[in-house]
């Protein structure tokens, strides 16, 4: 099985501070955030970045829906990661300061891929398919906090 990589980064007009709390409000914010592939959003524990507990459901395409139950860390300042329960998944949020007033938020989504032609296929596709979910959501994120 070869590790799947899928990365999307954006500038956002608002502070590194006010985009990584948005970000980390599992229980206000980050609902808001998700666009319709994300489907039965719920907070299990916790609700502010680390220690965070959180369960959705992902609807990659049309066939393929993953049932997500994420731990939320926070390894280092500016970074939320969510490790899968259910699966080898792993999603990092980075957020960095990017000039006055504005920050970097780069996502980057990590799991084992299937092996032979399905592999192929998960490796050739969902990258970019993962990278167009993530990209709305920062856009909705730049909508939300970003300065007007």
């Amino acid at each position: 099985m070869a590790q799947v990589e899928a990365t999307t980064e954006r500038i956002v007009a608002a502070d590194a501070d006010t985009v990584f709390d948005a970000l980390a409000d599992y229980s206000g914010t980050r609902a808001n955030l998700l666009p319709e592939q994300f489907s039965e959003y719920e907070v299990r524990e916790g609700g502010d970045g680390e220690g965070t507990l959180v369960h959705w459901k992902l609807q990659a395409t049309s066939k393929r829906v993953r049932d997500c139950l994420l731990e939320v860390t926070e390894p280092t300042d500016g970074e939320l990661v969510e490790k899968d329960r259910n699966s080898s998944m792993v999603t990092t949020w980075r957020v960095t300061p990017a000039g006055e007033g504005r920050a970097r938020v780069v996502v980057t989504s990590v799991w084992n891929g299937a092996g032979g032609i399905g592999g192929f296929f998960e490796r050739t596709f969902a990258p970019k398919g993962l990278a167009r979910i993530y990209d709305a959501v920062l856009a909705r994120l730049e909508a939300e906090v970003g300065k007007k």
